[in-house]
């Protein structure tokens, strides 16, 4: 029996753990702490320290309460914060006003900060979030996650570093808020950022390039008031982080204030976090807070902790507990006696037993439409600002020639993202080389004189950083326009869409957004480039991430429009927004022949022009032989291969310029289509993953018996030079294509003709 005692020991860590803590306490069995500290040398009262133990119970039994509800299959997310409870002492030294972004393991900072606002009810709260009720106020059942509005936490679920550059964004914003007199800003001129995460989450790219970008910046005299708060458990789920590592790396680092404190000792931890809240506050520069603490019960209810450690290992944590010191101060301080503080032990633990069978009551999300309705973020009220005439023309002095004459698309855009700075003051244009430069092509030209170096800034090159400014600035009232300087470099950041920016409204329940329009220059056909790294036609990573609009204009009039309408769904709706430029058309200015000019447009300034809505595509003639469905340059270049198709072989056409990758207006789209008995799609995307894939099932779902090919870029990378024309649709590729099409339907009534 007493060994089948000690085997259910030894996998139920969660059970010893609890038993054993009463009756340490109760017999004074306190682990030893190496630092002789009083509270009167933290500066702590002696009610602040059972308050703190109080915030520390609390987050150890929602833990053990999880677990045994997820034994019940009435709790469905147990990675804790068992261990890390001395994160308590950062929601006391934080202000509530001050920003947080947080490791999963920081239940102790929320239930401690929420004391700072009367009215909070934390337990009640995080176990709705625990057994996925939609009453739970953050993210209304939809994941287990720390976070609230009235705190200023915005949600994080899993994060491995993935929070720290919209942290190092947000820190970088209150400077630049403050600089730039934004008035609707969200944080305090002297606020400060917290941002934790754990040892193993260090050695990720995302963190490294964060804490990188934050020094970087400092170093540019930036101000970036931002406290990143290393919780150092010493393993990441079952592999060990070396001895002293996180020390060896961090406190040497240039431009970075470290410091270091025993995050298991209350003490400890309060004096140091309080240091390193003021250096941060008062001198505005990055701090790095190294806090070592155990982790308890295993990375999750669900690990296996005994398969990669020795029983000796996990009860050599195990007598490290923070609780277990923190009540060690309570008696050796005369504050509270073992038999208090073990009755108080038992009073939480009843205490959340009974609300966790009230909450297991709630009610839980129950229909689709209710799960994904806050993907896509509420309208505001917010009013779209209107620019007095004087200040337009002083704004537009110099650029009469190019206000006066017919220009290709990059110069149009360069003149609507003037416009759009000078309408709305709390837009910011920032990425590689678009200052001074005026980026790689030459887009944002000019506008670093115009709106000087708080609005159009040079970023380093990290695309993950960039995008992570741009989540930043939005958290704190900004309406950023970050640019991405190829296609291609977005890949290594698109977690930060993905996971980050497009994700904040659905698992804050529309509480939190960060609005912005991400432009980058894009697609294929480019001359002189080649490789997957510049000359990319793929943005099939952007498709299906749930909410985000992609606009992809193909000429320099539409795009003006299409931007417009961009900025104000972000700054009106919140909407996050991708704008694709095709690179191959910036400077396009002939469309069927040279000197044409029918590619080129005079800019129209806003309140002129058709504006063009979201999801609004365009269609060219009226033919009804064919329908030809594209976008970007494959709608330039269907535009060519019709006139040969009418002008050679008496077949009229109608070409569609879809403009809105996501979302496609599909019935509308298909009012269209059915009209036609031939329907040839040109996708100059890869033939595997491509928006025609889309588009011929959307076609032959809804439609009856549709005649349908489509025409895509080839499954490759593009090479250089003129090979690249082997591997992309062309004018001739499409007028072959469309021939094959309506011969097929004279011979044959399949309602598929199969991928060309």
């Amino acid at each position: 029996m007493a060994r089948a005692s000690s085997t259910a020991g030894m996998y139920n860590r969660a059970v010893v753990i609890d038993k054993r803590f009463r009756e340490r306490v109760l017999n004074r069995d306190f682990p030893v702490c190496a630092k002789k500290l009083t509270p009167v040398s933290a500066g702590l009262a002696s009610h602040e320290i059972a308050d703190l133990f109080e915030s520390q119970l609390i987050s150890r039994h929602l833990d053990l309460i999880s677990r045994k509800l997820s034994a019940r299959r009435e709790s469905y997310y147990t990675i804790g914060s068992a261990g890390h409870e001395g994160n308590a002492v950062l929601g006391k030294v934080f202000r509530v006003s001050d920003m947080a972004f947080l490791h999963y393991r920081s239940g102790a900072f929320l239930v401690q900060r929420s004391k700072q606002r009367p009215g909070e009810t934390p337990i009640y709260d995080l176990l709705l979030s625990f057994v996925a009720s939609s009453d739970d106020p953050l993210s209304g059942g939809r994941h287990k996650v720390l976070g609230s509005k009235t705190l200023m936490l915005p949600p994080q679920t899993s994060t491995i570093a993935s929070h720290l550059p919209k942290a190092v964004g947000v820190a970088h914003s209150i400077g630049l808020a403050r600089r730039l007199g934004i008035p609707d800003c969200v944080l305090p001129h002297d606020a400060v950022i917290v941002c934790s995460f754990g040892d193993a989450s260090v050695n990720h790219s995302t963190a490294q390039g964060a804490i990188n970008a934050a020094v970087w910046a400092a170093a540019q005299n930036s101000l970036m008031p931002i406290v990143f708060v290393c919780e150092d458990n010493g393993i990441g789920i079952s592999v060990k982080t070396p001895r002293n590592w996180i020390e060896a790396c961090y406190r040497n680092r240039y431009g970075l204030e470290y410091f270091y404190c025993d995050g298991t000792d209350l003490l400890d931890t309060q004096r140091t976090a309080v240091l390193a809240v003021r250096y941060a506050r008062r001198y505005r520069k990055p701090v790095f807070l190294h806090m070592r603490v155990v982790r308890l019960m295993g990375h999750a209810g669900s690990d296996a902790e005994w398969s990669y450690r020795s029983l000796a290992e996990i009860e050599a944590n195990e007598a490290q507990d923070p609780l277990l010191h923190s009540a060690r101060i309570l008696v050796e301080n005369g504050i509270a006696t073992p038999e208090e503080v073990a009755d108080m032990y038992t009073r939480i633990a009843d205490r959340i037993a009974r609300v966790a069978e009230v909450v297991i009551q709630r009610p839980k999300l129950r229909l689709a439409a209710e799960i994904i309705a806050p993907i896509v973020p509420k309208a505001s009220s917010t009013s779209i600002p209107v620019v007095e005439a004087p200040r337009r023309a002083e704004l537009f002095a110099e650029d009469k020639r190019l206000l006066e004459t017919a220009q290709p698309m990059a110069r149009l855009i360069n003149l609507a993202l003037a416009d759009i700075m000078l309408q709305y003051a709390n837009t910011v244009i920032f990425g590689e080389d678009v200052a001074r430069k005026g980026g790689v092509y030459s887009v944002t030209t000019g506008l670093y004189e115009k709106f000087g170096a708080g609005r159009v800034v040079d970023t380093l090159l990290d695309e993950q950083t960039i995008l992570g400014l741009a989540i930043g600035l939005a958290h704190n009232g900004f309406l950023p326009i970050p640019e991405i300087q190829f296609l291609a470099y977005l890949h290594n950041a698109e977690d930060q869409l993905r996971g980050e920016a497009a994700t904040l409204s659905f698992f804050s329940n529309g509480q939190f957004n960060n609005p912005m329009v991400v432009r980058i220059a894009s697609l294929a056909y480019q001359k002189g480039f080649g490789g997957h790294f510049h000359n990319d036609n793929s943005f099939a990573v952007l498709r299906d991430i749930p909410g985000l609009v992609i606009a992809c204009p193909s000429n320099g009039r539409e795009a003006v429009q299409m931007l417009r309408t961009c900025v104000a769904a972000a700054h009106e709706r919140k909407r996050v927004i991708i704008f694709l430029e095709p690179i191959a058309l910036y400077m396009t200015r002939d469309l069927y022949k040279q000197g044409d000019d029918q590619w080129a447009s005079i800019y129209e300034p806003p309140g002129e022009g058709t504006p063009i809505e979201m999801g609004e595509f365009g269609v060219y003639g009226d033919g009804k032989d064919l329908c030809i469905i594209s976008y970007a340059n494959g709608y330039f270049l269907s535009r060519q291969a019709a006139r040969i198709l009418e002008e050679k072989h008496r077949i009229r056409s109608t070409v569609i310029d879809l403009r809105w990758i996501a979302p496609l207006a599909e019935d509308r789209l298909l009012g269209v289509i059915r009209r036609h008995k031939n329907v040839l799609i040109v996708d100059e995307c890869r033939r595997t993953g491509s928006l025609s894939e889309a588009l011929v099932t959307l076609v032959t779902e809804r439609l009856e018996r549709p005649t349908i090919a489509r025409l895509t870029a080839e499954d490759s990378f593009i090479p250089l030079a003129v090979a690249a024309n082997l591997v992309l649709p062309s004018v001739e590729g499409i007028v072959a294509c469309a021939l094959k099409l309506l011969q097929g339907h004279l011979a044959t009534t399949h309602p598929f003709s199969g991928a060309l």
